[in-house]
């Protein structure tokens, strides 16, 4: 495909680590050969995918990660990483703030205000769902870095506002290191909260089938889970879903899925769960989850063995023989084409906009340098052919570092980014 108007931006203020890895889009950081081939699974010169260009709908932003839309009104919930959540209505952004979380939240790298979620019932029961970092908390040990919150809010009648001192806190985890927190919420089709939690960081989240990614019994790290935030059971502020795969089992309840590094965002298209997991030092991957799945993590690296000898099952331990299922999509760290660093979960595009990308998987890379990625279903049951969207030239600038992207009721996608006038909401259109 035909790239114009290469960027490259560098931002001050902006930590390389927000997404969990730091490093260079054209080469590899660990000393390996770097590939410079086109991206496995990936035809970046089909031509197929059409030009698009980029709506300004608000700016001014620090970090913008997350955003959500009201089922009920014209508006949507934008959060920064900072702590602020904005409310951004057909007029603009508004002035005052939707909820501020800054005295509450520890914000730096990987930590912050990291992802929202509306409550199915939102337009009669007004709850809203924030997972942040914060400092220890009761329960942390003290050679742990912060804890994970999950917390719900009650938002005012207007929908212009969430009464800060509503807040209750719904899940709490320690985190032993500041990377790899994770931070995606969301709420699937079944009603359920879908909560995605990185493996813990420091040292890469263990080794092989010692690390937390493998763990179901011990601690909820390196996993997606799934709760019933309506219900309460066994002294907890929600309950579990009968039919989440370790219930009746050695493991924690609450897992859904596991085998995940940095599972940073996600996203539902009917039945279908997406999962984009950030990678470490050579591909990128996003997955196709399922209830009880086991994505790899660390015996693999997206569809490539991390240890000497491993297949595609769990070699040693408690899950010894359990399937790990490759992913769906996954990209080099280097070469031309797909490629970056921190993979960008993104969305199924459902709109009337761009007609030619409908049941298009779009979705990017942290350090975008103004590309889009988009990934068609395989005919065979492999990888996804993946290719670059064709940004138009003045638009490409708003596409410095991609952190998120949601798609409002209508099915129309929006991305948002940090460029060159700061942190911003686009949506995506036609040229």
């Amino acid at each position: 495909m035909r790239r114009r108007g290469v960027l490259k931006v560098i931002f001050g203020g902006v930590t390389g680590g927000t997404i969990g890895r730091i490093g260079s889009v054209a080469t590899a950081t660990d000393g390996r050969p770097a590939d410079t081939g086109r991206a496995v699974g990936a035809d970046a010169a089909s031509g197929n995918a059409p030009a698009i260009g980029l709506e300004t709908l608000a700016s001014g932003m620090q970090v913008p990660v997350d955003v959500a839309f009201a089922p009920d009104a014209d508006r949507r919930y934008i959060a920064d990483q900072d702590g602020r959540i904005y409310v951004h209505e057909s007029s603009g952004r508004r002035d005052e703030l939707f909820l501020d979380l800054r005295d509450a939240i520890e914000f730096e790298g990987e930590k912050g205000l990291l992802g929202i979620a509306l409550h199915p019932d939102f337009a009669a029961n007004r709850r809203m769902f924030v997972r942040y970092s914060a400092p220890r908390r009761t329960g942390t040990p003290p050679d742990y870095s912060h804890t994970f919150v999950l917390a719900s809010f009650t938002v005012s009648p207007d929908g212009r506002r969430a009464v800060r001192d509503s807040e209750r806190t719904v899940l709490e985890i320690p985190e032993p290191e500041s990377n790899h927190n994770g931070g995606a919420i969301r709420f699937g089709p079944d009603g359920y909260l879908y909560v995605a939690v990185g493996d813990g960081g420091g040292g890469g989240g263990g080794i092989g089938v010692q690390s937390t990614g493998q763990d179901v019994s011990e601690n909820l790290l390196g996993s997606i889970l799934r709760i019933d935030v309506d219900g309460r059971e066994d002294g907890k502020q929600y309950a579990i879903p009968e039919d989440n795969p370790l219930v009746g089992t050695d493991g924690l309840d609450e897992h859904y899925a596991w085998g995940f590094r940095n599972p940073w965002r996600m996203s539902f298209d009917g039945p279908d769960f997406f999962v984009g997991d950030v990678g470490e030092t050579q591909y990128e991957e996003v997955d196709l989850v399922e209830n009880g799945g086991n994505y790899g993590w660390k015996i693999k690296e997206g569809t490539h063995c991390l240890e000497d000898g491993c297949s595609n099952r769990v070699p040693a331990g408690a899950r010894s023989g359990e399937r790990l299922i490759d992913p769906i999509i996954e990209y080099p760290h280097s070469g031309a084409g797909v490629s970056g660093v921190s993979v960008i979960g993104g969305c199924v595009y459902r709109g009337a906009t761009l007609p030619a990308l409908n049941g298009t998987y779009i979705f990017g890379d942290y350090q975008a340098a103004g590309r889009l990625f988009a990934a068609t279903r395989s005919d065979d049951g492999g990888l996804w052919p993946t290719e670059l969207l064709d940004v138009v030239d003045e638009d490409t600038t708003k596409l410095g570092l991609v952190l998120s992207f949601g798609r409002d009721g209508d099915g129309e996608m929006y991305v948002l980014a940090i460029g060159v006038d700061g942190g911003g909401f686009h949506r995506l259109i036609a040229v």
